[in-house]
């Protein structure tokens, strides 16, 4: 009864980091594109890509389906702002869709 306690504390603590770690992925992912987009020759559509395209390469392809980037302020100044909506896996991978909305903010680049 000891030996099952424990594996399903250890299973839990497990699948509670790997919960961290996609989240962490997901808010580096998403400061990374408002960076991309925030650059004074590129677009919303760099910084959106770019997010997907991080995402997809280090967590899948599920996780990068709603990515969106608009315009906004962020502490008063002009900033891109990049949304990113995925799953919450609460059971390896799986979870519930749109659980999880992380959201990464960068300075717009303005030339002279």
């Amino acid at each position: 009864m000891v030996g099952a306690l424990l594996t399903v504390l250890t299973v839990a603590v497990l699948q509670l980091g790997f919960a961290l770690l996609v989240r962490n992925t997901l808010i580096d992912a998403a400061a990374e594109g408002a960076h991309v987009a925030a650059l004074a020759d590129n677009t919303l559509i760099d910084g959106r890509e770019r997010t997907r395209a991080l995402i997809d390469t280090a967590v899948g392809e599920r996780y990068a389906s709603d990515v969106s980037a608009t315009y906004s302020r962020y502490r008063g100044m002009p900033a891109v702002e990049v949304t990113v909506r995925a799953p919450l896996p609460l059971l390896g991978l799986f979870g519930p869709d749109h659980a999880l909305e992380v959201s990464g903010h960068a300075p717009v680049e303005t030339l002279p």
